[in-house]
């Protein structure tokens, strides 16, 4: 069964204030986004994530994620619904299944997404949510007019209508999923209808079709206003890693006539370039043993040998992104790299910010996590006489 997710960040959460939309603010060193979106990108029964974001947005996303699975950015609209429309038409025509969920909700467990994912296989549609706990009142407002100091002032009563039994009572969350054709019979009948929703299980209600409810999570919280950071912070506190792995790589290259200068995926336009078997790119070289050390997963020659031919000039960079896999497969993720390049010349300096963007994409992590610079050797050595290039790595990775 093929499945696609859709994450919802296509409003500016202008009720959250703070000058930027919510979904870019940090929460215990990483963005509200990209751990919605690795929810989905890192979940096994998930095949491909498609991203709403607003216009400004969609243009430059704001994180980075790597190639592990398919992975699409779409503009959103002015509500909601329009939004997961315009996702839904890049849904590939195979997906049998669209999950649907907001990136305000970062902290949905894999378990929650596996069971809202079986309950629509069964039925046709399913989402989240949370038994009512407290009593239940539906009200009403009306206009009041109180007397002050002899001036009428006009302000509005509310006022109970009745009291609902709350075992009948259930407070929606996402992720909601459904079956393709369901999700699509129901955007078309709200658009034909004119019907607004602040959620599609209410389309699918709306177009006729009964939704089953999962158990939702406490901590599956919607961070809507500021006040809510404090609560996301413990959140995210409480299922933080439990342990940190350091790790260091180094690598060294002489510099030879007709060879390409690659340094962290860029091609440095340079009299010489460095030799090796493959690009020979000393930045993705040291990075690499550097996150394989901190796993305990061996190093570059290990898993990329120099007796086979495959490797004969590949690229450096998707060595590095498949090493990145490797890290994941032994139950970590990259928390941050550094580099330094020693290098006499060329100057570095102009290419450092495309490194590093190249860099974070293969690593699969936030641009803010990388980080390259240049240094010379003062004329010491064969490094100082220009005649090699090395670089000195150092990674930190998380325990999943």
């Amino acid at each position: 069964m093929h499945v696609t997710a859709i994450i919802a960040a296509g409003g500016r959460g202008e009720r959250f204030g703070a000058g930027r939309p919510k979904q870019l603010h940090d929460i215990d060193g990483r963005s509200i986004l990209e751990r919605s979106v690795r929810l989905f990108l890192e979940h096994p029964a998930i095949d491909d994530v498609i991203v709403v974001l607003p216009p400004e947005l969609a243009v430059a996303p704001p994180f980075a994620v790597g190639q592990a699975k398919a992975l699409r950015v779409v503009a959103g609209g002015v509500r909601r619904q329009d939004s997961v429309a315009n996702a839904f038409a890049a849904v590939p025509r195979h997906a049998e299944l669209v999950v649907i969920h907001d990136a305000a909700r970062p902290f949905a467990s894999a378990d929650l997404i596996a069971r809202t994912i079986e309950a629509a296989a069964q039925s046709g549609a399913a989402l989240a949510a949370l038994p009512a706990r407290d009593t239940v009142k539906r009200a009403a407002s009306r206009p009041s007019h109180v007397e002050d100091s002899g001036q009428a002032g006009t302000g509005r009563d509310v006022l109970v209508l009745e009291t609902l039994p709350r075992e009948t009572v259930y407070l929606a969350q996402t992720p909601q999923a459904f079956r393709r054709e369901l999700l699509q019979a129901a955007l078309e009948f709200a658009a034909r209808e004119g019907i607004e929703a602040t959620d599609e299980a209410t389309l699918v209600e709306r177009a006729g079709h009964q939704v089953r409810l999962v158990t939702g999570e406490e901590t599956n919280i919607k961070i809507t206003v500021p006040e809510d950071l404090p609560i996301a912070g413990a959140i995210a506190g409480r299922s933080a890693p439990s342990a940190a792995r350091a790790g260091v790589g180094y690598d060294i290259h002489r510099l030879v006539e007709g060879r390409p200068l690659v340094l962290g995926g860029v091609t440095i336009p340079f009299d010489r370039g460095l030799l090796g078997y493959s690009d020979a790119d000393a930045v993705c070289h040291a990075i690499t043993d550097a996150i394989l050390g901190a796993a305990a997963a061996g190093d570059i020659g290990r898993h990329f040998p120099n007796d086979q031919t495959a490797w004969r000039d590949a690229s450096s960079i998707d060595l590095l992104r498949r090493a990145a896999a490797v890290v994941h497969a032994h139950g970590f993720e990259v928390a941050n790299v550094d580099a330094s390049v020693i290098a006499e010349r060329p100057k570095l300096g102009p290419y450092i910010d495309t490194m590093r963007r190249n860099l974070a994409a293969a690593l699969g992590v936030d641009l803010a996590r990388v980080s390259v610079k240049g240094k010379t050797n003062d004329g010491v050595g064969e490094l100082g006489r220009g005649e090699a290039i090395a670089v000195h790595a150092t990674a930190l990775l998380y325990a999943r």
